[in-house]
């Protein structure tokens, strides 16, 4: 037959890229929610550690001995390779810098000064140096829906930000070096998310590639604790120890992999939305365990964060 049967579609090229999954294909669904909320409770984790007379650094440095640890157990229990080449160890440690050290310290240190809810609320912007670094460094295209879907996002997260603004207590000044340490951490986290997405990381095997890099941050960690801080300080409480343990395991061990995971299949962009449920996520936990009242501000922030993220992710695109 000579000519095209019409009845046949038209042959895919074998180098034409793959089509982006759907967002709501369950591989894609479940580790996006799983991650949300358990980043939702660790805000109130972090407040209560934040609330002891442990040097936050120290806080940082313990929850990342754990969370490397269960990383290495993880890669043997799954008989992944340990080894790395050097290479893999430079990216390790950068990522180690970038996501496990600064970001948590800025983090951490921002909450000395604002609320944990704000705190919250301004990492859900994480989506737009993601999206930019992205289509900056990657070529990854920013759809109209994703672009249509942020700015109603961004405009619950604003509403969001006027609420738990007029309930941080404190100056302006505290407030200013609050905000100023949460971008400081969301810059360092995004440069870490956009990073994952490039080819030649997406060589190596998520769980090895990020057992190296906690490590790497914790060892960072303690090194700047000790320089500011002094020897290691230890709380004999079981709540701390037990968020420690929780945010070493539930929200380290666990939630990294599955997130870098979705920045490998559906860009750094779309799975910062993950940022965006956070802060709804940490107000409904609060609302259960600490009998906290929900405004119309609020209300109305996270109807429209939760409206744009249906609208970013309905689209499916072909990466780039």
């Amino acid at each position: 037959m000579n000519r095209a049967d019409p009845e046949l579609p038209p042959a895919s090229s074998p180098d034409a890229p793959p089509e982006e999954p759907g967002f709501f294909a369950p591989h894609i669904l479940v580790p996006f929610l799983l991650c949300s909320l358990i980043w939702g409770s660790t805000w109130l984790v972090i407040k209560d550690q934040i609330a002891n007379d442990i040097p936050p650094v120290w806080s940082v440095t313990y929850r990342f001995i754990i969370a490397a640890s269960a990383m290495f157990f993880l890669t043997a229990f799954r008989r992944l390779p340990f080894r790395i080449d050097a290479r893999g160890q430079v990216v390790a440690a950068i990522l180690g810098v970038l996501q496990f050290t600064l970001n948590f310290n800025f983090v951490y240190n921002a909450e000395y000064y604002v609320t944990s809810g704000l705190v919250a609320v301004l990492f859900a912007l994480l989506i737009i140096p993601n999206a930019v670094l992205g289509r900056i460094f990657l070529g990854q295209k920013i759809t109209g829906s994703f672009v249509a879907g942020s700015i109603v996002a961004i405009a619950g997260v604003a509403l969001l930000f006027v609420h738990e603004y007029r309930a941080a207590p404190g100056t302006a000044d505290m407030v200013a070096w609050g905000v100023g340490f949460t971008l400081l951490g969301i810059l360092s986290a995004s440069i870490a998310n956009v990073m994952q997405a490039a080819k030649t990381l997406k060589a190596y095997p998520i769980i090895p590639l990020l057992a190296w890099a906690m490590l790497w941050g914790a060892a960072l960690n303690g090194l700047y604790a000790f320089i500011t801080s002094g020897p290691p300080v230890w709380e004999n409480d079981w709540s701390y120890f037990g968020g420690i343990l929780w945010l070493g395991i539930a929200a380290s061990a666990v939630t990294f992999p599955l997130y870098f995971g979705l920045i490998r299949q559906i860009g750094a962009a779309k799975a910062a939305y993950s940022s965006v449920l956070v802060p709804v996520t940490a107000m409904t936990l609060s609302t259960i365990f600490e009998g906290y009242v929900w405004s119309t501000l609020a209300i109305g922030g996270a109807v429209l964060a939760m409206a744009g993220l249906l609208i970013a992710m309905q689209a499916r695109k072909k990466s780039v």
